[in-house]
């Protein structure tokens, strides 16, 4: 443990302390001499105003709490482990969406990399044995940081929204509530004032977005996951059903350790097939779930997803029909 992060943890232990921390002990945790532990103290009070007093009944040490404010190190302090990990989420976030928060980050990224290059721990080697592999991965688009902003600052958006489905442009008032990352997409959750409800828009389909004076309209995160978190999927709403699948034994190595939904019931049957009970609102996600897995899966219940799966199969099957 070198200077740094001895400083580093010597604040942590004090800052989280609620009575002076004994000498001995603080010798202990920061794995140090008696007379370095006495060096870090005087160099943190001399270069740093650090309002650390001795207690001699405690034989220990603890910060003021009568200065005017609460003591935090001065500049970007992390210790070696953090300062990695926020590395790591930085090239993540970067592998996960390239260019997305890059200007934004880069004086943030430069600073840690200088610090871990004076620490003798240089980043690259972090940057070159990490991957991430994007699926049907979509831009976000450019309205991104404007969207980003409003939902920060608790503000109306004016957005102009291209759907997929219809194929339709329309430009609405939303109150941001929530970026979603579902399946490597993004999305906003807002209450529309147009539609007077909950939606969630693709953010790739958001051509603009301005940040508007007038407060955001507030939901609770219980309100927001009762609308949209009940039911199968990113479009899913109140959960109106229950679907019984049932895959086959070799299916089940995968599917027996996969989250579909948070209140999914699932269980082995005697032969070794697993049958898997999910909520779901709107069909059509759930539906191309099931179908990439063929033959594996069967459908049990209700009836009308069931008759939506063999249609499906049925019409797929035609296409290769001779």
């Amino acid at each position: 443990m070198n200077v740094f992060d001895r400083i580093y943890a010597l604040h942590k232990q004090l800052a989280g302390a609620r009575r002076p921390i004994a000498k001995a002990t603080l010798e202990a945790r920061l794995e140090c001499s008696p007379a370095t532990v006495k060096r870090l103290i005087r160099d943190m009070r001399l270069y740093l105003d650090a309002p650390i007093e001795y207690d001699r009944e405690y034989n220990g040490y603890y910060y003021d709490r009568d200065t005017d404010a609460h003591f935090e190190l001065p500049g970007l302090w992390f210790s070696a482990g953090e300062l990695i990990s926020l590395l790591a989420l930085d090239q993540l976030l970067e592998s996960v969406q390239p260019g997305l928060l890059s200007a934004d980050l880069a004086p943030v990224r430069r600073r840690v990399e200088r610090i871990l290059d004076s620490r003798a721990m240089g980043a690259g080697e972090l940057s070159q044995r990490t991957r991430v592999l994007r699926a049907t991965a979509r831009a976000p688009g450019a309205a991104f940081a404007d969207v980003a902003s409003g939902l920060a600052l608790r503000r109306r958006l004016k957005i102009t929204y291209h759907g997929r489905a219809r194929d339709t442009r329309s430009q609405r008032e939303v109150s941001p509530q929530r970026l979603v990352y579902y399946r490597d997409n993004w999305y906003l959750d807002a209450w529309c004032h147009d539609a007077q409800g909950l939606r969630s828009f693709s953010l790739d389909r958001i051509e603009a977005a301005e940040v508007r004076d007038s407060a955001a309209h507030e939901m609770t995160a219980d309100a927001l996951d009762t609308a949209l978190g009940a039911g199968y999927g990113i479009f899913s709403g109140p959960a109106e059903a229950t679907a019984i699948l049932r895959f086959s034994a070799r299916a089940a190595r995968w599917v027996a350790d996969e989250q579909w939904h948070p209140d999914q019931q699932g269980m082995f049957l005697p032969d070794g097939r697993y049958e898997l009970r999910v909520p779901y609102a709107a069909a059509e996600e759930l539906l191309r779930d099931v179908l990439a897995y063929g033959p594996e899966a069967e459908v049990i219940g209700p009836l009308s997803l069931r008759d939506a799966i063999a249609e499906r199969l049925a019409a797929a099957a035609r296409l290769y029909e001779l």
